[in-house]
């Protein structure tokens, strides 16, 4: 069996975080580890409260995991302060891990900054270079270009701007405009548009997270970039049209719906 771990924060509704990421990767048929970098209070309405875990614990945790059941895949997404995030960079280079998908979780949903311009920096220059692939949507990848993504030509610029200095792939989600739901790979100079079915559901919590983990259990199940790119987005698009209605705000996937045959 291929193994995948995530290391990202823990959503208490289940919704998002690390719960989305192991449903994800069990949905794939992959064994799923966590490495968790906070705790978070939170529902389909918000985030009410953070507990950040010490860098240092984190990195006991991957230290655990890449020394007993080691990884054939790694998903990282909510890491929020520069401690953590050096702490995962070091250790992702002390353990030579592959295939690295990296959610740069930056901007929320409502456009809220989720981390400070400080450790937006660290991720960066120390995390984003080690990854094979990056998942920003439309505002995150707006952070890391400089300039405001308005049509599908400003994501094809962007792409290019931001992937310039990483040796990954670039995937930006075009789910926030507004006339489309494509999304772009930029990898290796060359651009591949994933033209995306614009499904009527409002419960879209924890789509980002569910994407980059389906990415990453491709990627361990041995699939190349551009195919696990394709399957992991027909995987979240079946999600979507699932229509599974749970809390009193944006709610969640049923990330099941392959295994419960719905």
């Amino acid at each position: 069996m291929k193994k995948v771990v995530t290391i990202a924060g823990s959503d208490s509704s289940g919704g998002a975080g690390i719960q989305a990421d192991i449903k994800t990767m069990m949905a794939h048929g992959v064994f799923a580890m966590s490495a968790i970098t906070a705790l978070t209070a939170q529902n389909t309405t918000g985030v009410y409260d953070v507990l950040e875990a010490t860098p240092e614990f984190v990195g006991e945790q991957i230290d655990c995991i890449f020394n007993d059941i080691r990884p054939d895949a790694v998903k990282i997404g909510m890491v929020s302060n520069i401690g953590i995030i050096e702490k995962i960079a070091e250790k992702l280079k002390e353990h030579q891990a592959e295939n690295i998908v990296v959610d740069p979780v930056m901007v929320s949903t409502s456009g809220c900054a989720l981390m400070s311009p400080d450790a937006q920096e660290t991720l960066v220059t120390k995390l984003l270079p080690l990854a094979d692939i990056i998942t920003p949507n439309i505002p995150e990848a707006e952070c890391l270009c400089g300039f405001e993504i308005k049509s599908t030509e400003d994501m094809v610029r962007a792409a290019r701007m931001i992937g310039e200095n990483l040796k990954g792939g670039v995937l930006i989600k075009g789910g926030h405009l507004t006339e489309t739901a494509d999304d772009l790979l930029y990898v290796n100079g060359e651009c591949i548009w994933y033209r995306g079915e614009r499904v009527d559901n409002p419960n879209t919590h924890g789509t980002g997270c569910t994407l980059s983990s389906a990415i990453a259990s491709n990627l361990a199940l041995g699939y190349d970039m551009k195919t696990s790119v394709k399957n992991a987005k027909e995987y979240i698009t079946g999600a979507l049209k699932d229509g599974l209605d749970l809390g009193k705000g944006s709610g969640p996937l049923n990330h099941a719906y392959r295994i419960t045959g719905k």
